[in-house]
Parts: C-alpha cells; structure tokens; sequence
C-alpha cells in the first residue's frame, strides 16, 4: 500500500504469529472481559486497555481470549464511547495544532499537517457515518 499524502511507497513490517487457540497459561474469557471493564471504568480507551492487559495481565490477543474485540465487548456492557478512539484522537491532535498556529501563524509546515488531519478526518468521519457508528 502507498502512502496517503506522499510518494513513495509504503514501509513493510512484521506481523505477529498467527495463532488458533488461546495459551493455556492465559487469563480466562470471563476474566478478561471483567478486566476490561474495570480498566474502561478508570477512562482508559481501547489502546490503553489492550497495553495493560498485555503488559500487566499476560493477555497476547483478546480476540483470541474472548472471541471478540474490546470495543465489542464495551459495546455489549454500553460503556463504548460515543465516537471511535482514532478519531478522536485526530481531532486531539487537530485542535493542538490550531491552538499552535494561533500563535505562530507563519508557521507552513504545520498548516500543512493541520490540511491534512483535517482531511483524514473528514475520510474517517465519512466511512463512520456509512457504516452507521456515527
């Protein structure tokens, strides 16, 4: 795949090994899932909640644990928030750069960068919005 708002081409990478089944010395789907909403009850979004299950639980996949993805999950207990983690993320980070070029207005190579997530965001707010999760 090529870059969005470049020309070159895309990096390569490693992907994770695919796996069938849950470890047998990870946490059990009940726990896992009890786990992730004690973890959103604190206010963390879904990244930050698959880290700590990874990094302080010992949970690989949640998919794989479960069966479902942790927004899924939210989705089922109605704690989901009410738009998609990347794209508030872009407007976070849209509103920073505003707030940026308030102040240094001659700044050219961050409006660019604001053109541009602002451009992602109105992609992302498209497909959300033909998908019915806006």
């Amino acid at each position: 795949m090529a870059r969005i708002h470049a020309r070159r081409k895309g990096r390569s990478g490693s992907s994770p090994q695919t796996r069938e089944k849950n470890p047998s010395w990870a946490l059990k789907p009940k726990d896992v899932e009890k786990e992730i909403v004690e973890l959103s009850s604190d206010g963390n979004s879904t990244s930050q909640i698959g880290i700590a299950l990874r990094d302080m639980h010992g949970v690989p996949s949640v998919k794989l644990a479960t069966g479902k993805s942790i927004s899924k999950i939210l989705k089922e207990k109605d704690i989901s928030p009410q738009l998609p983690e990347d794209l508030t993320n872009l407007m976070r980070k849209a509103v920073k750069l505003g707030e940026h070029l308030k102040i240094n207005n001659k700044d050219v190579h961050n409006t660019r960068s604001l053109r541009l997530t602002e451009a992602k965001i109105l992609r992302l707010a498209k497909y959300y919005m033909e998908i019915f999760v806006i």
